[in-house]
């Protein structure tokens, strides 16, 4: 089981950061988080053969729209848990987090120092993902499957505070949750999903949290160097830069608790189109050419700071680098694999109206 250093934590935020492809939140609020759990305890990392078979681990998440400036503090994502452990009745040995981002990839840090259970490495997805069912692992496909979801967010002194808990099917729960982190101004966190360590085995995305550690600290060692950082982190992983850019516009509407729209970058050899729904979704350039779509990541780095950007973030005229890496080179959950729940990609991408 690793202890993670402050090293370390800046490191697998880091790395987060780059598998959000354009969502997971922001790198300086991971490493808040990060920073105030090191204060509270340990950050205890233990693999799936640490974890005792026949108890119960969790997801820990964050729902909502970034761009509708809604965060949740530790005390939701604390109260999350303990709401859904109190509707559990059983004992919860560990937390994963639902996906990797500069923010997500904390997903559960809190909860779990202040309760004494470790961090599994293995997330629901290896990489960021805009819906509910993306990240729970399959767990939609069991007919028989009841998942306990308990979300908390807002603020009591703005008179929109939130705690939800239920228990349904997974499409429902998803909708119902989504709404209420409209709710509570844009965000929620949400404890979810019990699961053994068998099911993890089978479908999550073991080791991802080991493999943002590794390229975290790739992406430290050549930091102040976005070019040569982005060139070792796709050797690593398999995946190219494609370009380097400067973005012309970036149209964004905050639609049914998702940020929706597209940015435009203008290339030294072409001019390219993103579409986001959250996160990058897909990437094509002004010939026609599709070049990346979900779950393929799609990633713009800040060519002044190193740091990836998110959509929520993404300005009018910042230099980017953009680099995308190949699906089948990703540690991709259940969730995210699923040819019916990607249906909804081309569905939301269709929605935005064309540039060209």
């Amino acid at each position: 089981m690793l202890a993670l250093s402050e090293r370390d934590v800046e490191a697998i935020v880091l790395g987060g950061s780059f598998f959000g492809g354009g969502g997971g939140g922001e790198v300086s609020e991971g490493l808040r988080v990060g920073k105030l759990v090191l204060s509270l305890g340990d950050v205890r990392v233990a693999s799936l053969d640490e974890v005792p078979e026949g108890c119960y681990i969790a997801t820990a998440s964050l729902v909502g729209a970034p761009a509708m400036g809604g965060y949740v503090k530790p005390y939701h994502m604390l109260r999350s848990t303990e709401l859904f452990v109190k509707v559990l009745g059983e004992e919860l040995c560990g937390l994963i987090s639902s996906e990797l981002g500069g923010l997500t990839v904390t997903n559960g840090w809190v909860q779990a120092a202040l309760l004494g259970i470790p961090v599994v490495d293995a997330p629901a997805d290896g990489r960021a993902h805009p819906t509910g069912i993306m990240g729970s692992m399959g767990l939609h496909k069991l007919r028989d499957y009841v998942s306990i979801q308990a979300a908390v967010g807002g603020s009591r002194e703005a008179g929109n505070y939130v705690e939800l808990v239920a228990r349904g099917s997974l499409q429902a729960l998803d909708r119902i949750v989504r709404e209420a982190s409209v709710r509570a101004g844009g965000m929620v966190a949400v404890t979810r999903n019990p699961v053994t360590r068998g099911y993890l085995r089978e479908n999550a995305a073991v080791g991802a949290l080991s493999l943002a550690l590794r390229v975290g600290y790739t992406m430290l060692e050549h930091r102040g160097n976005a070019v040569e950082m982005c060139k070792k982190v796709v050797e690593l992983l398999g995946g190219r830069v494609v370009d380097v850019g400067v973005v012309e516009d970036v149209k964004l509407e905050s639609r049914g608790g998702y940020d929706v729209g597209d940015v435009v970058i203008r290339g030294r050899s072409n001019v390219y189109r993103v579409v986001f729904w959250n996160e990058y979704m897909s990437l094509e350039d002004r010939n026609g050419n599709v070049l990346a779509v979900f779950p393929d990541l799609i990633v713009t780095v800040d060519l002044r700071t190193s740091t990836p950007v998110t959509s929520a973030a993404i300005r009018r005229g910042d230099e980017v680098l953009l680099v995308t890496v190949p699906r089948d080179r990703i540690l991709l959950g259940s969730g995210v694999r699923d040819p019916d729940v990607l249906k909804q990609v081309s569905e939301v991408v269709g929605m935005v109206p064309r540039r060209w």
